[in-house]
């Protein structure tokens, strides 16, 4: 293309650039889509100089709330500090300046990155083998669900189309067995918030898959009977999927593998400090026990003769599931901070993550109440039912003009007005503390006036939006202001 760069006082005032016309033809999108889906007519978009274009997103960006900007306890989640040197690695030329497509012989360095990144998982995670493909959590969840469905068709157990699903589980869960065609039955928790073995058992028939679980799970509480549970799976020809969502937990203490779990996801967004939100980057390896390793999606990452290559020779192999061998960047970023911590690095880092959140559980049981007797692993849920419906919104609401992010909210659906909390490791006592204390002091307010809040935030940039009416009616478009208006 060639544009004609005009000097800033030959262009019309309300203008940051004007470009001459292009050297190329115009393309008719109308060839290519259907017209009701070719927009004409883009709407009064006026001119706007570029100083004004830089203030509103300057202006956008210091609004946005970020963990680089304040604490932010958001539970399941694990919103933790990513050290920014695990940035600056991913960002050297020979990782960043990559082409997917390069020759095998021309990215040795690369490949040896994600088989090492392939070892260190089955160490810390007990398994036989790992694929890095998956692009996200719910990615894993659905690779595991095919490499579970491909496992029972290769054995001639076509009937077997059940999976049993904890009823805390996460949403992804059920979605992902869905996804891959099975049925999903849950099994109930027991009054201390954990799996009920009776109500598995009583489940367990020649017609169940295999059963996911989180362990810890979403009360934050680790599974005392998992090695019952998975004797019970594997005694009715089922497989055993771990949610690695809750990882973060256990590192360097407990391996999956070692629990008995025949299939292991791990989300390096939360467990191994890489971005996290905003759609993206992600990344969800999947971990296999031997017997399933042949299952695995294609390409693998192999050593031969000295040399690293990708291999797509897999007769059992359910696929490739995205392109080349997953994030590369996220993976990058994940590999530099499990270098940096070594071994001993993240057993203390979970063990911190789990000390903080029993600290701040321990305060906040002298206002709220809190679900489960045992003491939390990374994460805990409180309930304040007992100011009513939609009070945990009113809390979180409140939490943000005293200058934090709302803790995850009405989740897990078994507590009713949930408030999910998980410090992570990566904060003080100090901002631990202060955090508490502002949430005592939104309960003393609603103990005083159970409506104190139902208006909040009151100085956030955003006041409280209708949220249900926002998601049965968005709108998605730009809207101009007129002429004069701010």
């Amino acid at each position: 293309m060639n544009y004609e760069y005009r000097n800033i006082f030959e262009i019309p005032p309300g203008r940051g650039f004007e470009a001459g016309a292009a050297d190329t033809p115009e393309v008719d999108l109308g060839a290519f889509y259907p017209d009701e889906f070719v927009r004409r007519d883009f709407g009064p978009m006026r001119d706007v100089a570029e100083p004004e274009v830089v203030r509103h997103y300057t202006r956008l960006a210091a609004m946005n709330f970020g963990v680089d900007t304040g604490f932010y306890p958001l539970g399941s989640c694990t919103m933790k500090y990513n050290p920014k040197v695990n940035e600056d690695v991913a960002l050297l030329p020979g990782f960043a300046a990559l082409h997917p497509y390069a020759p095998a012989g021309d990215v040795q360095g690369a490949l040896q990155l994600a088989c090492d990144l392939e070892r260190y998982l089955v160490e810390i995670c007990g398994m036989s083998a790992f694929t890095l493909a998956p692009a996200a959590g719910a990615h894993g969840e659905l690779v595991g669900m095919l490499l579970t469905r491909a496992y029972h068709r290769k054995r001639g157990d076509d009937g077997r189309n059940v999976m049993l699903i904890p009823d805390s589980a996460h949403g992804t869960n059920p979605a992902s067995a869905r996804m891959a065609g099975f049925d999903v039955v849950a099994v109930a928790s027991s009054d201390d918030g954990v799996i009920d073995l009776g109500d598995l058992k009583a489940k367990l028939d020649e017609r169940v898959a295999g059963m996911m679980i989180t362990n810890p799970n979403t009360l934050g509480l680790f599974e005392p009977d998992i090695l019952k549970v998975a004797d019970a799976v594997h005694g009715a020809g089922g497989l055993l999927y771990y949610d690695g969502a809750n990882l973060n937990a256990l590192v360097g203490r407990v391996r999956p593998g070692d629990m008995g779990f025949d299939i292991c996801h791990v989300n390096l967004h939360k467990t191994f400090s890489t971005p996290h939100g905003g759609g993206g980057p992600g990344a969800g390896p999947v971990g296999v026990c031997k017997r399933l390793a042949d299952f695995l999606p294609v390409p693998r990452v192999v050593k031969k003769r000295g040399k690293y290559a990708l291999d797509y020779d897999s007769a059992d192999s359910i696929g490739q599931i995205r392109s080349f061998v997953g994030n590369f960047g996220v993976l990058v970023r994940a590999y530099a901070y499990i270098r940096h911590l070594g071994a001993a690095g993240l057993r203390d880092a979970s063990g911190a993550a789990v000390l903080n959140a029993n600290y701040v559980r321990a305060k906040v049981a002298k206002f709220l109440e809190v679900a489960g007797t045992a003491p939390c692993m990374h994460e805990f849920v409180a309930s304040s039912a007992r100011f009513g419906r939609g009070s945990a919104g009113d809390i979180d609401k409140a939490l943000i003009d005293a200058g934090y992010h709302p803790p995850t909210t009405y989740f897990p659906l078994v507590v009713p007005e949930a408030l999910m909390v998980e410090p992570t490791e990566t904060e003080t006592k100090e901002t631990l503390d202060a955090f508490a204390a502002a949430l005592e002091k939104i309960v003393a307010d609603l103990t005083a006036d159970a409506h104190a809040y139902a208006d909040a935030p009151f100085k956030a940039p955003v006041r409280r939006l209708d949220e249900a009416g926002a998601a049965r009616n968005p709108i998605l478009t730009q809207m101009m202001a007129e002429e004069g208006e701010p």
